[in-house]
């Protein structure tokens, strides 16, 4: 079957759209020359990492960039790499990554495809795990593979270089990562791979292998690592600083209207889908000293929660965070929670009780942060006693209430 593909420079501007690096370019547009010409989509890789299940804004940002080529009209190819998974990529680490059972992988790879298509068209996108190919290779093609790079090249790898200088251990496993990434490319002729700037590397790996199975080597995009809602790291839910995208319409609401003014034009440019002129109108709008950027921030989270849910829960979303945070009100949808062993219960035990907290030590930090309120009263000490009444609100940080049921 045949695709009539738009224009290439058409193409060329969205793809180029909020993106790092595109290595080489010129060997893009050729490609894309080529697939205007015969009518044949191109195979557009993304390797999925099946460590990490849980999605958040941070990885939209190459997911969004491979949707814009499906909408182009080109083929994604999503690898869950559930063989590469038990050798754990070293990219941007300090030390080994702990290796996954292969049985992890496959259940974390579910997972993953099941949260990226709320980006991209699952239905219009192929995913293959690659354990298919990598697990039937032998040793001796193990070997005959690794003859194709060498060490030299390999620790030009920042992560590899720093480790190595620094006196860290490299594992032999770590340096086979790149090569076994490499083979997916070769295993789906892949013509364009997408990753952040941390995979730049483990991509060119992927170009020089294609060459020695003599196939066109793949054009690399690179995308920017989108910084966390504290504005300094990368987004993290080990850092605590991730928007998730299967977190409720409040929480991804909420969390977005606590990210840094320095953060609102990247944010728009990466992770939705509004048009270069609205963008441009964006980049004006702070520059203006008239314009709060909170207004900015308000329309921002209205888009990423219609994004993942619908216009209505953006609007739900925004009301509920004006009533708890302007006119400081309670939530009508508060969650009631029936409370045992009320008479003179600590707070340690309520909020264990409640399910804020699953052990003492987290319980004891929220109180000590000033996290925890009973109607409307902040509580300091853990091991107070408290008289609770039927219908008391339990606040736990900014955004979590809960309706005590006294039975």
């Amino acid at each position: 079957m045949k695709f009539k593909f738009p224009p290439v420079k058409e193409q060329i501007d969205l793809i180029k759209r909020g993106t790092e690096e595109i290595i080489p370019i010129d060997e893009l547009e050729q490609k894309l020359e080529r697939s205007l010409a015969s009518g044949n989509p191109l195979n557009i890789k993304l390797g999925c990492d099946p460590s990490r299940p849980d999605l958040h804004l941070g990885h939209t940002v190459v997911l969004r960039k491979l949707r814009q080529f499906q909408d182009l009209g080109h083929y994604a190819i999503l690898i869950v790499g559930d063989f590469t998974g038990m050798i754990g990529d070293p990219s941007g680490k300090s030390k080994t990554r702990p290796s996954l059972t292969l049985e992890e992988t496959r259940d974390f790879g579910r997972s993953y495809f099941e949260q990226a298509s709320k980006v991209i068209d699952g239905n219009k996108a192929k995913i293959v795990y690659n354990s298919e190919w990598l697990s039937k290779m032998y040793f001796e093609d193990v070997i005959k593979l690794a003859s194709k790079y060498t060490i030299a090249r390999m620790l030009e790898r920042d992560d590899f270089e720093k480790r190595y200088k620094g006196g860290e251990p490299i594992s032999i496993h770590e340096i086979l990562y790149p090569l076994a990434q490499a083979m997916d490319s070769v295993a789906i002729k892949s013509d364009v791979e997408l990753g952040g700037t941390d995979q730049k590397f483990n991509l060119l790996v992927g170009r020089d292998i294609q060459r020695e199975f003599d196939q066109a080597p793949q054009v690399i995009l690179t995308l920017p690592i989108l910084p966390g809602t504290d504005g300094i790291e990368k987004m993290s839910k080990s850092l605590d600083n991730f928007i998730g995208i299967s977190e409720s319409p409040g929480e991804i609401y909420g969390k977005t209207l606590s990210i840094p003014d320095s953060l609102i034009y990247k944010y728009f440019e990466l992770v939705t889908d509004i048009s270069q002129t609205e963008l441009d109108e964006i980049r004006q709008q702070l520059e203006n000293q008239a314009i709060n950027p909170r207004n900015l921030k308000r329309k921002l989270a209205r888009i990423l929660v219609a994004m993942y849910y619908s216009e209505q829960a953006s609007i739900e979303a925004e009301q509920n965070f004006d009533k708890i945070f302007i006119k400081k009100e309670v939530p009508e949808d508060v969650l009631e929670v029936e409370i045992k062993n009320y008479n003179q219960i600590t707070i340690i035990d309520l909020l264990r009780q409640v399910g804020v907290s699953t052990t003492n030590s987290d319980a004891r930090r929220l109180v000590q942060q000033g996290g925890v309120k009973i109607g409307g009263e902040k509580l300091a000490d853990p091991n107070e006693k408290l008289l609770l009444k039927d219908g008391d609100i339990l606040k736990v940080g900014k955004r979590k209430f809960y309706k005590l049921i006294i039975k």
